[in-house]
């Protein structure tokens, strides 16, 4: 957790409680409590909308792309024209 330790986060809790009194410090513990619970909510109703997101933009994308039609036949092709015989040209 934040690379705080055990020692170091008793050092924080008992300069808190020196600084902040018994009175209020089981106060500012619960604003803090719900104050990030509050804000892991927010967050994972984000996630859940871009996953929503994510979700239809896939669906819509394989309903754009046929898997299951037959590819289309090629026109039959016409023969390759002949060039006529050049009217300057003599046999």
């Amino acid at each position: 957790m934040f690379g705080i330790g055990m020692p170091e986060l008793l050092l924080i809790l008992a300069l808190a409680l020196i600084v902040l009194g018994p009175k209020k410090l089981p106060e500012l513990a619960k604003a803090l409590g719900k104050g990030l619970a509050e804000f892991r909510r927010a967050t994972d109703e984000i996630k859940d909308e871009f996953r929503q997101m994510e979700q239809e933009i896939d669906e819509s994308s394989t309903a754009a792309t046929p898997k299951n039609d037959p590819p289309l036949e090629k026109p039959a092709e016409s023969p390759p024209p002949t060039n006529p015989p050049d009217a300057t040209e003599k046999k």
